[in-house]
């Protein structure tokens, strides 16, 4: 077969194609003209009434969806405060079954348009998936709140020190956990790092141990500076001893020698709300008291001596 043959032959295609268009767009003219046109309008009332009904009822399931939500999350919260759950659990699983309702009714509202759900599903199982990988991060504070739901190393209302960050524990949520520091600032801890970092937790102990070093000059009489000291500690009326379980008796002995000082390390007992208190207490008492009893605080000195040439 030569160049010339095929070119005939698709010539001959094209013109056929051509033909074909134009008596199918000829053959539609025709049905519309021969349609009546109260049939065309009375179809597309009817796809606009059947679309605007499928518009209504997508709206009252989104409606009566949100409404059915609010009211298990009220259900949710009631249950677990009988149970005298923590709130911090407590907020962890409203937050997780809100998300997980509201996911539901988006797929229902979509469905009730006439979308279909199964590619729907499909493209979020798809996207998740996407979502996943790319926040990888998320994830893993997903799974360190749960670490620190099962675990419970902190809860709701303890006073800790984690991340840098010093303060009350206000609530756990999905993935992260949000502190109170001291000076009132919120602070929002990812619980993927607070879950495998470390958690120094004040509340966990009823008691706590009250450590405060003292440093006198050279030439005190340590039996008087122990006396003096023990007398001081024993005035604080939130400060326990042995009779309680778990607690010691006040404490105060010489802990080291050093280059310009006497240190004295001094001892007590107190309970965990009351721990600053006492601290602070005892620390200014320390610098009252002290010098009103011939007791001198040590500072830096350096001893020149000079030889006459």
């Amino acid at each position: 077969m030569n160049i010339a043959t095929l070119l005939q032959a698709e010539v001959a295609v094209e013109k056929f194609t051509a033909d074909s268009i134009q008596a199918k767009t000829a053959a539609a003219v025709e049905t519309l003209k021969a349609t009546d046109s109260d049939v065309i309008v009375r179809n597309l009332l009817d796809q606009a009434v059947h679309f605007g009904l499928k518009v209504l009822a997508a709206l009252a399931i989104y409606i009566v969806g949100a409404w059915i939500i609010k009211k298990i999350n009220k259900m949710t919260a009631r249950a677990m405060q009988r149970r005298n759950s923590d709130a911090a659990l407590t907020s962890f699983v409203k937050s997780l079954v809100s998300i997980t309702l509201w996911v539901l009714l988006i797929i229902l509202t979509v469905g009730a348009l006439g979308v279909n759900t199964t590619s729907l599903a499909a493209l979020l199982a798809a996207g998740g998936m996407a979502i996943g990988m790319a926040l990888s991060g998320t994830v893993q504070n997903f799974a360190g709140g749960i670490m620190l739901l099962v675990f419970k190393p902190i809860k709701a209302g303890d006073f800790i020190e984690a991340q840098g960050f010093t303060g009350t524990v206000s609530e756990i949520n999905i993935t992260s956990t949000k502190l109170v520091t001291l000076d009132n600032r919120v602070v929002f801890i990812p619980n993927g790092a607070l879950s495998s970092g470390n958690i120094n937790n004040f509340s966990v102990k009823p008691l706590r141990r009250v450590d405060i070093n003292v440093n006198v000059a050279y030439g005190t009489d340590v039996e008087k500076a122990k006396e003096v000291l023990l007398g001081i500690i024993k005035s604080n009326p939130d400060v326990i001893d042995a009779s309680t379980e778990g607690a010691a008796d006040p404490f105060v002995a010489v802990l080291q020698l050093k280059d310009s000082t006497v240190e004295f390390v001094t001892r007590s007992w107190t309970t965990s709300a009351k721990y600053w208190d006492v601290y602070f207490w005892l620390t200014e008492n320390f610098y009252k008291q002290l010098p009103e009893n011939g007791i001198s605080f040590s500072f830096p000195q350096l001893n020149v001596n000079v030889k006459n040439s």
